[in-house]
């Protein structure tokens, strides 16, 4: 049985508890949840990790990105920026490789990894086509679904499926005149295959297909949106909604087969948006965990894409969203490496954490109290330890050391600090 038919019965297994446990609830409270479809443990059956539940009244996770690409291909330089991911505490990470090969990156990423670890199995489809045909469009409906399978059955958790985007949503997109058309690459690739064949989305006509595989592992299903808005221009506008419509129509029939799903959204949306586009999605699609790209709150950030991101992170995480996909500095630029996967990872971190002080996450604002009782005390060791990069933190305070141990090289011996402690409490 899938999590949510053992749910549906009242059953609590294991990984139900665990997640309860490190979550503060109870665990009849999250089967409810995600019998619902409000929340979801996203663990294929088939991948030993620890399981983490992303959904209704639990921590803002977030996901980080890594892979290949043609240009550049170097296992060892994924697998470094796994270890990078998991130190600095992703929730789960995606490996959305598209060069070199795929298979056996997967394969190595999922035996190394202790996160919840998803897929978008359309690129590895679309690249297989391009090398057998010379073109994407000759990809079959069967290719695509034999894809999937191999994904599930490799022990994938999670994978992006861009189900919503159909030849009624293209037609529409036809006639809106957006400013970026379609900026999600497994959105492009269906929608080039649409139109070559002039046939429906395979992912959308065949749905019932992909839902008797993802039954079949306990995959949960990450509904994509090939139509988010590529530019703040585009947000909120009609192709991004009928698309959310359509996907929250398959969230349904997929909770009613016993398949857990998540809803993907946008992309980049102004700051007077963001909230809106969380109560949209959270009202068309019945509560289902939301999972955000950023958002990303202007378009001219390059190189800073990270706090861009980070910003509408912090205000969608603090409106609903429950899952927050990292942002790197080099987006839109170049292949992430492992530094810019710690910048991204640790600004979105920020970000999700902030949104939970602000949802009230019980335990959440506990990290900060003692942050400013260590301050109060002068009590670096404790600052550091609490801090999302110790590292950085102590190689900074080491290399402009104070002449007086106990404060910072800025104020020195005009701490604040210290200046009131001895006035009001006589300290030395």
């Amino acid at each position: 049985m899938t999590k949510i038919e053992y749910a549906k019965k009242g059953i609590i297994n294991d990984e139900v508890k665990e997640v309860a446990l490190s979550e503060g609830i109870s665990p009849e409270m999250l089967a409810v949840d995600i019998a619902k479809g409000v929340t979801v443990i996203p663990k294929n059956m088939y991948h030993t990790i620890k399981p983490i539940g992303i959904g209704k009244g639990l921590r803002t996770k977030v996901n980080a990105n890594i892979g290949t690409s043609k240009d550049r291909v170097s296992f060892d330089d994924e697998i470094e920026k796994l270890k990078v991911l998991v130190k600095y505490g992703a929730d789960a990470v995606m490996d959305l490789s598209t060069g070199g090969p795929i298979k056996d990156l997967r394969r190595l990423l999922l035996s190394k990894s202790p996160l919840s670890v998803g897929t978008v199995p359309i690129y590895e489809a679309a690249v297989r086509a391009a090398e057998v045909y010379g073109t994407i469009a000759k990809m079959t409906t069967d290719s695509i679904f034999e894809v999937i399978e191999e994904h599930a059955k490799d022990g994938v958790d999670f994978v992006t499926v861009h189900c919503g985007i159909t030849r009624k949503a293209v037609e529409r997109l036809k006639e809106e005149g957006r400013v970026l058309d379609i900026v999600s690459r497994g959105g492009s690739f269906l929608l080039e295959w649409m139109i070559y064949n002039d046939r429906e989305n395979p992912l959308y006509e065949y749905y019932d297909r992909l839902l008797e595989i993802a039954k079949r592992y306990d995959l949960t299903l990450s509904l994509g949106d090939a139509l988010r808005p590529g530019c703040i221009e585009d947000a909120t506008d009609r192709s991004q909604i009928e698309e959310l419509l359509t996907i929250g129509e398959l969230r349904d029939r997929a909770l009613e087969s016993g398949v857990q799903t998540i809803i993907e959204g946008p992309g980049h949306v102004p700051l007077n948006q963001v909230e809106l586009n969380i109560k949209i999605q959270k009202e068309i699609c019945k509560g289902a965990p939301f999972y955000v790209l950023g958002p990303l709150v202007t378009d001219i950030a390059m190189g800073y894409d990270h706090i861009a991101a980070a910003i509408g992170g912090a205000i969608a995480g603090a409106a609903g969203a429950d899952f927050l996909c990292y942002v790197t500095p080099s987006e839109h630029i170049r292949l992430p490496n492992v530094d810019d996967v710690k910048e991204g990872l640790i600004a979105l971190k920020i970000a999700a954490h902030a949104a939970d002080i602000a949802k009230g996450i019980p335990g959440a604002i506990e990290r900060d109290r003692k942050m400013a009782e260590c301050r109060k005390n002068l009590d670096w060791n404790g600052q550091i330890a609490l801090s999302f990069d110790p590292e950085r933190v102590r190689k900074w305070r080491s290399e402009v050391p104070p002449t007086e141990q106990e404060v910072c090289s800025m104020c020195g011996e005009f701490c604040a600090i210290k200046i009131v402690e001895k006035a009001l409490r006589g300290r030395k």
